[in-house]
């Protein structure tokens, strides 16, 4: 079940930010989203929350400092998603130009795991480095850690997750979510947390007379790394955070990019004039996810890395290549998940956990992510790992956080859990193959206890009804061009409809003819084959349909009811 529900809109603070120069449309939807002023929404880098307030930053930089001044090899060891491997790109880029010299090595998900474990710790002390560098991870390695203490190897954890009980005897932690942190902005990614690292460090620098008369590298030149990271990984676009956004989307716009990215935009067919948080998330963030899906993620770093505008646009190529190996096996699997969800009964479960011997470890995460969003439940889907051991990957709903949840199953059932962590929405979890109905039986009691009846329906919060005027070309721009995300969601608008003509697209994709009063507006909704009723009330985004060249206003329906 779906209810549809309109945001609150604090009148008073949406009439300040239009008297401020707001746009009417923004200001009502910026005020829906808790902006009471128009200095919020100031994304200038001045803005940003400085970085000695980010607990470690100043020891880090003290850290790396010394080890450069020294010639002391520095090894990043990144995580296989987007945000490990912008966060990595960050780090290689900055320290190069700070005169660092450093290599990187990124884990295989499929035989070393997550994280700076000793396993890793064993493959990395081949490269003899003296200090490691997380990125992206490293806040849950206490095993890792101790390892590289007794090989006399150093290590800064640079990582957002939420740590443990227990934190790692690291030489530095920089974490925003760490204990005694008071970074403002606790929904940094690990993009971010590194490009605030390598800031403290050019200020370290500086103090040391590194750069002479010079301030030193422009590091803003890092922000569309930084943009793309924190986009992909989904985190909340708090101001901090949509100040990062809006500043490497700006750069993107300007022409101002690496390599790697203006080769992805062009692979893709995107306008970089154009750029969006879409594009990042929906589009280049993909590619560079697909080869840590599907193989190894040092080609996704190696073109976020490179200078070489030929040899970036090559690895571009092949990454959307890759991405589309990882949509034909993902296809696969959402088609053996149907079949099993045929025998789950979501209706009456508070939770869901798949599996299937033959679907793909790296694919998993986009399965749940998948269900969860068609069937409004927790979900768990699992794959084979080595050694009779299964990986999962989960993907929650508002009000489950899902480590939380795991480390209640694991305190119910203290043997059952071999390794977890994550974060709220999304988390992963290793268990023995034997023990997939324990977990289930497990997982399902904990989500039963903590959601209630309420938080198992679907809920879609929309802006209300669109007014007349702002169904045109100029608003959908408008909208496309302002940063939108995970926290700050994108605007989703609701109104009754009469439908005057559907068809059914490819089999799967329902094309609609919609009238209001005397406006007559195209629409379709994806991947749903039934037919709509005479009058529908609809839950929809204002997008624009680029055909042959032309330009047409178009609705993407998310949901629709009769009316």
């Amino acid at each position: 079940m779906t209810q549809i529900v309109a945001r609150a809109v604090p009148t008073r603070a949406s009439l300040i930010l239009e008297q401020a120069g707001v746009h009417p449309l923004l200001a009502r939807l910026y005020a829906a989203r808790g902006v009471t002023a128009a200095a919020e929404l100031d994304t200038g880098l001045a803005a940003l929350l400085p970085p000695d307030s980010l607990k470690g930053a100043a020891a880090a930089a003290t850290l790396l400092a010394d080890a450069i001044a020294a010639n002391k090899r520095l090894l990043i060891v990144a995580d296989y998603d987007c945000d490990g491997a912008t966060a990595c790109a960050v780090g290689l880029r900055a320290l190069r130009l700070f005169g660092a010299s450093v290599d990187y090595l990124v884990p295989n998900r499929f035989e070393t795991g997550y994280g700076l474990s000793p396993e890793v710790v064993d493959i990395a002390a081949a490269m003899h480095p003296d200090v490691i560098v997380t990125v992206d991870n490293g806040i849950a390695s206490v095993d890792g850690v101790a390892a590289a203490k007794r090989r006399g190897i150093a290590t800064l954890i640079t990582d957002h997750h939420l740590p443990g009980d227990v934190l790692p005897d690291a030489d530095v932690i920089v974490n925003p979510n760490q204990p005694g942190c008071r970074f403002a902005s606790k929904a940094l990614a690990g993009v971010g947390v590194m490009f605030y690292v390598m800031l403290a460090l050019r200020t370290e620098l500086r103090r040391r007379g590194a750069f002479g008369d010079g301030s030193g590298p422009n590091l803003g030149a890092l922000l569309d790394l930084v943009a793309l990271g924190t986009v992909a990984d989904v985190v909340a676009l708090d101001r901090n955070n949509r100040i990062l956004v809006a500043q490497g989307l700006a750069r993107m716009r300007d022409g101002r990019m690496q390599a790697g990215i203006r080769a992805l935009f062009r692979v893709l067919g995107r306008e970089p004039a154009r750029a969006s948080a879409f594009d990042l998330g929906f589009m280049l963030g993909p590619r560079i996810n697909a080869a840590g899906r599907l193989g190894d993620m040092s080609v996704g770093i190696e073109c976020l890395a490179t200078d070489n505008e030929a040899r970036a646009m090559n690895i571009a190529q092949e990454l959307d290549g890759i991405n589309r190996e990882r949509r034909e096996i993902e296809a696969r699997m959402r088609d053996d998940a149907d079949l099993l969800l045929v025998e789950a009964d979501a209706e009456n479960r508070a939770s869901l956990t798949l599996f299937d011997p033959e679907w793909h470890q790296g694919v998993i995460g986009i399965l749940a992510g998948r269900v969860k969003e068609q069937l409004h439940r927790p979900t768990f889907a699992f794959a084979r790992g080595n050694g009779g051991e299964l990986k999962g990957s989960g993907r929650s709903i508002p009000g489950l956080h899902l480590r939380d949840a795991l480390d209640l199953v694991a305190k119910h059932r203290p043997r059952l859990l071999r390794r977890f962590g994550g974060h709220a929405a999304a988390a992963g979890v290793t268990i023995g193959e034997d023990d997939l109905a324990e977990f289930e039986t497990a997982f399902e009691a904990v989500a039963r206890a903590l959601l209630s009846p309420a938080e198992l329906t679907r809920t879609l919060e929309t802006d209300g009804a669109l007014e007349s005027g702002y169904y045109s070309l100029e608003a959908a721009r408008l909208l496309q061009q302002t940063i939108w995300g995970q926290g700050f969601p994108p605007p989703l608008f609701a109104d009754v409809f009469d439908v005057d003509k559907q068809k059914l697209l490819k089999d799967k994709h329902l094309k609609l003819t919609l009238k209001k009063g005397k406006t007559r507006l195209e629409a379709i909704r994806f991947n749903f084959a039934d037919s709509a009723p005479a009058r529908i009330r609809a839950a929809f985004r204002l997008d624009i349909n680029e055909f042959n060249g032309l330009a047409s206003v178009q609705l993407i329906v998310e949901h629709f009811e009769p009316a």
